[in-house]
């Protein structure tokens, strides 16, 4: 199955944690990453959000994992790296989104397929448009302009 998931960090060497997440993708079972996106830099975005400034990328997965099995490894890898789940929107040394697995479409508590706020986050279409431009409709591009979200690499 195809996947996306986004990634992002603003604490320690969030470029180099960034980095890191994708050789970690790499490295999980059945799972081979595709594409990878630029790194891109963002402000904190959300309501209490706060701390530097976040480095942003997008992969594109080929596993044989089911969903649930990808959401429990990403959630894992952030947990190998550090990641508090002290309140929404705070600082963080990594966070792995699902955004897109196949064409599923799910509303469960666990998990929600698309990724419900993706289409709000600069930080997360403009880095998936450079390597699946097909997902990302330029009127959405366009809604998230102002954002503030820069290619950095």
């Amino acid at each position: 199955m195809s996947a996306y998931v986004a990634i992002g960090a603003n604490l320690g060497d969030a470029a180099a944690n960034v980095r890191a997440a994708m050789e970690a993708l790499a490295g999980l079972h059945r799972t081979v990453v595709t594409a990878r996106s630029s790194l891109y830099r963002s402000p904190p975005m959300g309501e209490g959000a706060g701390g530097p400034e976040y480095v942003n990328a997008v992969v594109a997965l080929r596993t044989g994992l089911d969903a649930e099995q990808l959401l429990a490894a990403l959630q894992r890898l952030e947990d190998e790296a550090g990641r508090e789940r002290s309140v929404p929107n705070a600082p963080r040394t990594l966070d792995l989104d699902l955004l897109m697995f196949a064409n599923t479409v799910r509303n469960t508590p666990e998990l929600t397929l698309p990724h419900p706020r993706m289409r709000e986050r600069a930080f997360v279409l403009k880095p998936l448009a450079e390597i699946a431009p097909d997902k990302v409709p330029a009127a959405a591009l366009a809604r998230v302009a102002d954002q503030g979200v820069q290619r950095i690499r």
